[in-house]
């Protein structure tokens, strides 16, 4: 009796968590497009952004992004178990070799320096490390953790001593804003990465042109990123998954049904592949392209600041954010 209250629990509060939807009948299948919900407006006077499906000040969005992240500190991997079907350990050990920091050349004869955005927990910047060291043999190659939350940061803090870096110059942590790097001079970074972090930034695009400040002419950005489904069928299996299970196990498992609510809407709000190819060129940044990861559910986006002979006429092609 009670596994059949459980389940009947599930299914009403599944209902109720995912949007409303409008079916568009095709021969092969019907996919399923989510319509957000109307939210109030602020003030026509104040710039705004997006809260999930919310609009709201960008004053705001700050302040609530950090509440979220301070709930979800201590189950941050559990969250990312949830959000990525458990894969995101596969895609941040490939985003890492994809990467393989480390390698020597004459430009950085003393290691790598690495700056891991929206990093807190350290997962990212642990897995660099190892990499540098363990597979190219460069034990001085060092890493930068950056977060605007001071909870996420002492996390990283925490299981940093379960490491070879904790308290060793190679590791160090910075409470500060992706979008005001102040702390970080031009021109002095190898690697920037950001994995599962930039979606919550209130203006991407400066986050983005201040990545391309602190490198290197040379320097790699590299983000990882939930991102769009290319499969409409397996999307919207997958959208039933985020909006209908993610929140409720967010609730039965850690309380906190908002938190893991707005994080599934944020990727929702996410810009598609091409669309955020298109702002990491306009910060100034030549890029490959993308690379899908399980069938488009996350991707990898890379862009490579010119070398000096081109940095002027990239700059000149910037638009000021």
């Amino acid at each position: 009796m009670a596994l059949r209250i459980s389940a009947r629990q599930f299914l009403r509060s599944a209902r109720r968590s995912y949007p409303e939807c409008h079916c568009i009948r095709q021969f092969s299948s019907t996919v399923q497009q989510a319509v957000e919900p109307t939210q109030p407006q602020p003030p026509l006077n104040e710039r705004t952004t997006h809260f999930g499906f919310e609009t709201v000040a960008e004053a705001q969005k700050e302040q609530r992004v950090a509440g979220v992240f301070s709930n979800i500190a201590a189950s941050y991997d559990a969250m990312n178990d949830f959000m990525s079907l458990g894969i995101h350990r596969l895609w941040k050990d490939h985003f890492v070799r994809s990467i393989n920091p480390g390698t020597t050349n004459p430009t950085n004869p003393q290691g790598w320096k690495m700056l891991d955005i929206a990093g807190g927990t350290g997962d990212i910047a642990f897995r660099l490390l190892d990499h540098s060291t363990l597979i190219n043999c460069n034990p001085a190659s060092k890493i930068i953790v950056s977060d605007i939350n001071p909870e996420m940061l002492d996390e990283g803090r925490k299981r940093s001593l379960k490491t070879s870096y904790a308290n060793s110059p190679r590791l160090e942590f910075l409470l500060a804003n992706a979008e005001n790097l102040s702390e970080i001079p031009d021109n002095s970074i190898d690697l920037y990465t950001v994995a599962f972090g930039i979606r919550n930034f209130t203006n991407k695009q400066k986050a983005l042109g201040e990545a391309y400040r602190v490198l290197k002419p040379g320097g790699v950005f590299a983000c990882l990123e939930f991102s769009g489904v290319t499969n409409p069928v397996f999307n919207a299996v997958y959208k039933r998954w985020s909006f209908g299970a993610i929140p409720l196990i967010g609730q039965l498992v850690v309380g906190d049904r908002d938190s893991y609510q707005y994080l599934v809407e944020s990727i929702e709000r996410f810009p598609r592949q091409e669309e955020f190819r298109g702002m990491i060129e306009k910060a100034g940044f030549a890029t490959p392209g993308w690379e899908d990861l399980t069938g488009g559910i996350a991707a990898v986006h890379k862009g490579v600041k010119p070398l000096v002979s081109d940095a002027v006429e990239a700059a000149a092609r910037r638009v000021e954010v």
